[in-house]
């Protein structure tokens, strides 16, 4: 069994939010935010290759919020 670390949103299960992720793509958002999501993009990374994003980490973190 895998513990979901987010439940979906009612968007996301209707498909509102790949239509909508489409047409942003097909408009050519997404180049233009790439540059203004950069550095959250870098710490993201840089967070990641920490180890803070496992599998582990996020076992870790769900654990915890129970016993909290």
């Amino acid at each position: 069994m895998r513990i979901r670390y987010r439940k979906p949103s009612l968007k996301t299960l209707l498909g509102a939010t790949a239509v909508k992720k489409k047409l942003k793509r097909n408009l050519g958002v997404y180049q233009v935010t790439r540059v203004l999501n950069a550095p959250e993009n870098a710490k993201r990374r840089t967070k990641r290759a920490m180890g803070l994003e496992s599998s582990a980490a996020k076992l870790f973190r769900f654990t915890a919020k129970l016993f909290k």
